[in-house]
């Protein structure tokens, strides 16, 4: 009788199952139906598959990582753009995306059809470093993150301006406790990075790396901002009865007699620290990780870039003067600077700060062009899978920026030939998600070059080094590209 029993329930087992793998392809019969009427009734083809030879695309992972190792990963992307067209099918571990470097599907991923694609993994992938904040939400959650943001940089222009201006660090006496501390939170912000930029190139296994070194890395860079948000939390409690409570200032508008501090939004807002610490954490690696690297690069191109630099300096004498009790640039002084556009321009485009970026599709979508024979049809994007958009790789389009589109060429932005270059260049990303603090990066990008080249009559490579060749010199590639060599250069009067 129990031998029966065990029977019975495994023939019910086994019809179950049965019925479950049924169900499972009729859905998938259904669901294929529907994405071909869909691609018919929008005239959608499919694109070419990308170069890669093994199954799974194994070859290509190993690339990547190998290429990672010799830092340079983004020469590995440029490669498989030449490879494969600058629209591509690819098929990673199992999963199919799009890869694409063409402005019209750059266009419609951020802005035109912005409502059809997520950050699908990166929250899982960035999570461990940086929780829930504006970098990784989105939705709702990124909304309301985006509002708390958004007036720190409309109502406090003046008083930011002033910050950038109070440059301790051009102080002699600093300069070697500057130089000889590298702080133990910078070092382990940027490790952690490094996790999330290999976790990213898995996919949906981001979860296989997560070994000792990367949680440490972690946890010092919580600990270092869980202080600050101990003191915030402190100083809100204190002053909490004085208030009466008043809110902090959040117009939008340029109101310049009241301040907005982020932290103290954040603060009246939620006694939660690891809330407090994440959007802490979010911000900060929006904003010193990609203006720092703007920096590096600019200095680096222009100790390599003597006539430019000599330009720079003659416009700059010409708007405030030379010297190192020269009058220092304001805003308006800084706009006058057409030279210094330039050379944030091309900086921008052969180095963006965010150089790779990808999302997810929430539903069935289309991208505009790269289907069929010649690229220029639609195609579609499934549920679920990923669009991968190299900003980087597109920013050296030989036909957007003619032959010597990897040269540091700053006249290439004079006069009309680029004026409708439109999503082909894109520094700062676009649409909703554009960065909020693009006005105050290239505001103090040229507030700092402006100085340094105010003070310094030279700035030229150390004695015997080369110059490298633009695009093949070692990058640390994280969320952002830097130089793995760091900005050596030669300062002198």
């Amino acid at each position: 009788m129990l031998q029966s029993g065990l029977v019975g329930f495994l023939l019910t087992l086994g019809v179950l199952c049965w019925l479950f793998c049924l169900r499972r392809r009729r859905q998938a019969c259904i669901q294929a139906r529907a994405e071909r009427l869909f691609a018919a009734r929008h005239g959608c083809l499919p694109p070419s598959p990308w170069g890669a030879k093994y199954p799974l695309g194994l070859d290509y992972l190993f690339k990547a990582f190998k290429k990672s190792r010799q830092q340079q990963v983004l020469h590995f992307f440029l490669d498989v753009v030449a490879e494969s067209g600058t629209i591509f099918e690819q098929k990673l571990l199992g999963s199919r995306a799009i890869g694409t470097i063409d402005p019209a599907n750059i266009e419609a991923i951020p802005s035109t059809n912005f409502q059809d694609y997520s950050l699908g993994l990166r929250a899982p992938t960035f999570y461990p470093l940086l929780g829930s904040g504006i970098f990784t939400q989105d939705g709702t959650s990124w909304r309301h993150s985006r509002q708390l943001l958004r007036p720190q940089f409309l109502a406090n222009r003046s008083r930011n301006f002033e910050q950038i201006k109070k440059m301790h660090s051009l102080a002699a006496e600093d300069w070697g406790q500057v130089a000889g501390h590298e702080s133990e939170f910078a070092k382990a912000f940027n490790v952690a990075q490094e996790y999330l930029a290999d976790r990213g190139r898995l996919g949906s296994f981001y979860w296989i790396l997560s070994n000792q070194r990367f949680r440490e890395a972690c946890r010092t860079c919580h600990r270092f901002i869980d202080e600050a948000v101990k003191k915030a939390l402190e100083v809100s409690e204190k002053r909490r009865p004085a208030l009466g409570g008043m809110t902090p200032a959040s117009s939008e508008g340029d109101d310049e007699k009241s301040d907005y501090v982020f932290i103290e939004a954040l603060v009246h807002e939620t006694r939660d620290p690891k809330v407090i610490r994440d959007q802490c954490l979010n911000v900060l690696l929006a904003g010193r990780d990609t203006t720092g690297c703007c920096l590096q690069w600019t200095f680096r191109l222009l100790a390599r870039e003597q006539k430019a630099l000599a330009k720079l300096r003659q416009e700059i004498r010409h708007v405030v003067d030379l010297g190192a009790n020269a009058p220092q640039p304001g805003r308006d002084d800084l706009k006058r600077m057409v030279y210094m556009n330039l050379v944030i321009n091309e900086v921008l485009r052969l180095y963006p700060s965010v150089p790779v970026n990808t999302r997810e599709a929430t539903r069935l979508t289309t991208l505009p062009v790269g289907g069929g024979p010649d690229g220029t049809s639609p195609i579609v994007v499934r549920l679920g899978e990923g669009v991968g958009y190299c900003v980087y790789a597109m920013h050296r389009r030989k036909d957007i920026y003619d032959e010597d589109a990897d040269d540091f060429r700053l006249e290439r932005w004079e006069g009309d030939a680029l004026k409708d270059v439109g999503w082909g260049y894109l520094p700062f990303n676009a649409g909703p998600r554009l960065c909020l603090g693009q006005e105050f990066a290239l505001l103090e990008a040229a507030y700092t070059v402006a100085r340094v080249v105010q003070v310094f009559p030279y700035i030229e490579l150390p004695p015997g080094q080369l110059p490298d060749v633009i695009g093949k010199e070692k990058q640390t590639l994280t969320l952002v590209v830097s130089s793995a060599e760091d900005c050596w250069v030669s300062l002198r009067s």
